[in-house]
């Protein structure tokens, strides 16, 4: 029994118009709140919000998540350009606008925070990361300090799991129960 050929499967415009979109969008959101926390926060102690539910505090990050790895900074720039470029290739593919948000969401934390390691402190592929949003406490002892970049990171990667696990394909397919797949 021969299977009929394989058709490649072209992205559809929308779909990469919202991707670009959002990218830029978080990009966008991650440098002027960086910009504002770096003019207004250095040197002052942290501001307090919703009665200590959220502080802004300037600190910067040579490592990831819970200042893991941060004698591996040059590693976070390299993955960072992997999954742009696997984001860039999937763009030629996308067909779906709920996976073209997921990956907008993770292409703007990612180029946002790959832009600190390149151009900030202490040098290029090495830079610090500056956070400033600490939930809970003012030092990130209950939770790691973040920014905006980071918080689009996880919502995207999130968004990526729960489209994964309800069947939704980025070839803006959709699996059901039975292995089948029909279109969105």
């Amino acid at each position: 029994m021969t299977q009929a050929p394989t058709v490649p499967v072209r992205a559809t415009r929308r779909a990469v118009v919202v991707l670009a979109g959002t990218g830029l969008g978080v990009l966008a959101i991650d440098l002027v709140t960086k910009y504002l926390a770096v003019a207004r926060l250095s040197g002052h102690a942290p501001v307090r919000l919703l009665g200590g539910a959220g502080y802004l505090v300037l600190t910067r990050n040579s490592g990831a998540a819970f200042s893991l790895g941060t004698g591996y900074t040059f590693v976070f720039p390299v993955v960072s350009l992997l999954v742009i470029g696997w984001i860039g290739w999937m763009a030629a593919r996308l067909r779906s606008v709920p996976w073209a948000v997921s990956l907008g969401l993770v292409l703007g934390g990612a180029l946002g925070n790959l832009g600190d390691r390149i151009f900030r402190a202490p040098g290029f592929m090495v830079g610090h990361v500056v956070d400033f949003i600490s939930v809970f406490s003012n030092d990130g002892h209950v939770f790691p300090i973040f920014n905006a970049a980071d918080s689009a990171l996880c919502c995207g990667v999130v968004l990526a799991i729960l489209l994964e696990l309800t069947g939704r394909r980025r070839d803006g397919t959709r699996v059901r129960q039975t292995g089948t797949r029909d279109h969105d």
